[in-house]
């Protein structure tokens, strides 16, 4: 299998899919989303499971600068390149019973952004990278700003700058390392690695705090978070899926493949900082989401919680915090969309998002209330769920760390069960009302949206072991780049 394939056909597909019919464009979007994830699993299946890049094509592009055309996959990437080519059809039938608005367009630019997402999971070149991430920001923005909400234009604007403002911050951290690797310059990832880890302490530094808040803008993480609200409730359900789901593990995945490798000091200096500010994250967050009486809100700021579980994770440093960030990105990814479809659901039929307005709809759909607990039962981590090894693991990670941030990482789990289980009481139990009562039943795409997920939440859950082992030999390799004498 050739990488460069997983990254050619959602382009290819995204230009067909405007010469269609508009009410062709769905089902032929479902489509070729499909032969996209078919080509993962085969890609999967010819995956040797070591720590080097496989399936890799290295083509001079602009050879004067270094830089190539090169793509690859290791045991990180191809997790996140599966997890992006599952979700993508599941985001697209989500959309099947709504009223889209030029529909080729809008299937156009899920399929653009699939084939960015997929480029940035598997770049090994610098530049690369950079222009992958960069795609990716182009449909999202218009996927916001043209089916968006009410205040779409100046939130999508402001979701804009930030995201922008951190690319550059990349850029320049990304060309500063660029201009010291040695020899003749490059943008290749192995040289890009070598420079970083050559810069004194000082520059280092630097390096850190470029990549870092670029990456924290993307997750988000506090205080570089304030756009991520606004911008949940405010896109289209298909634009939050997107967004939560794969878009801001670009910046959980950036932080693994890019900024623990190239600024080694910088993160043993100033990996406390960014621990820090991973656990106000979650701690704030987790109390802003106790008090929404917004639903789809509730969940932005869950989400929040949950990647500054991840981040702490990761700057542990250690084996355990990074394969618990590895499939707790995976596992957030598939809980995250299964919630935002509920809220899709609630919303479609009752035209409010406001969980005071809810009540007693178990009694009226049974079957709903039961995917919905299924997929909230992810989301706080109950044993043999999807969350519960992802979270052990990075609560283990940080505890190695510090056992006082452990506490307050562990805090995640108890304040996550209060507000979610709270807004299933609110939704789904007591008596139903005049906008419940009448709440109509799951129709068949509906239903095949959530049996996927619920299939995944339970099979994870039980038996997370394949992940484990595919992530493990790539996260060992990144673990010694940052202290080579240590293998926790």
């Amino acid at each position: 299998m050739n990488t460069a394939i997983l990254i050619g056909f959602p382009l290819v597909a995204a230009l067909l899919i405007l010469f269609l019919k508009s009410e062709q464009a769905k089902k032929f979007a479902l489509a070729f989303s499909l032969i996209e994830l078919i080509l993962s699993i085969y890609a999967l299946s010819e995956f040797k499971i070591n720590a080097e890049p496989q399936m890799m094509v290295n083509l001079a592009w602009i050879q004067t600068l270094g830089i190539h055309f090169k793509v690859a996959m290791d045991g990180i990437s191809i997790l996140l390149v599966l997890l992006t080519t599952v979700l993508v059809p599941l985001i697209i039938l989500s959309s099947f019973s709504r009223d889209i608005k030029n529909p080729k367009y809008f299937y156009s630019l899920i399929l653009f952004m699939q084939m960015a997402l997929v480029g940035v999971f598997t770049a090994m070149d610098g530049f690369l990278f950079y222009i992958f991430w960069e795609l990716a920001l182009i449909p999202i923005w218009f996927i916001c700003l043209l089916w968006g909400g009410e205040n779409r234009a100046r939130i999508t604007f402001k979701f804009f700058v930030y995201t922008l403002f951190g690319s550059l911050l990349m850029l320049v951290g990304l060309i500063y390392l660029y201009l010291h690797t040695s020899g003749t310059h490059s943008f290749d990832i192995q040289a890009l690695y070598s420079a970083g880890s050559s810069l004194s302490s000082p520059e280092q530094t630097w390096i850190f705090w470029t990549l870092f808040i670029a990456f924290a803008i993307k997750m988000p993480v506090f205080p570089f978070h304030t756009w991520q609200p606004d911008t949940y409730t405010n896109a289209p359900t298909q634009g939050t899926m997107l967004l939560s789901g794969i878009m801001l593990k670009m910046g959980t995945y950036g932080l693994i493949r890019w900024l623990l490798p190239m600024a080694p000091l910088g993160v043993q200096q100033w990996g406390h900082a960014a621990m820090i500010l991973s656990i106000i994250s979650i701690l704030y967050a987790s109390i802003i989401a106790i008090m929404q009486k917004d639903f789809k809100r509730l969940i932005a700021y869950s989400s929040i919680a949950h990647v500054g579980l991840i981040s702490a994770g990761i700057f542990s440093l250690t084996v355990q915090g990074l394969q618990g960030g590895m499939i707790q990105m995976l596992a957030h990814g598939i809980n995250v969309v299964g919630l935002f479809f509920v809220v899709d659901i609630l919303f479609n039929r009752t035209q409010t998002q406001e969980l005071s307005k809810f009540g007693g709809i178990r009694n009226v759909i049974p079957y709903f209330a039961t995917m919905f607990m299924i997929v909230l039962l992810g989301s706080i981590a109950l044993p043999l769920t999807n969350g519960f090894i992802g979270e052990f693991l990075l609560i283990n990670g940080v505890y190695q760390y510090n056992a006082y941030m452990a506490g307050f990482a562990g805090l995640t789990v108890i304040l996550g069960a209060v507000y979610m289980l709270r807004s299933y009481q609110k939704i789904m139990l007591g008596e139903t009302n005049t906008l419940t009562s009448t709440f109509t039943d799951l129709n068949f795409n509906e239903k095949a949206v959530f049996v996927p997920i619920v299939l995944l939440i339970i099979v994870m859950g039980v038996y997370p072991k394949p992940i484990l082992d595919i992530a493990e030999p790539a996260i060992k390799h990144i673990v010694e780049l940052i202290h080579p004498a240590v293998i926790l």
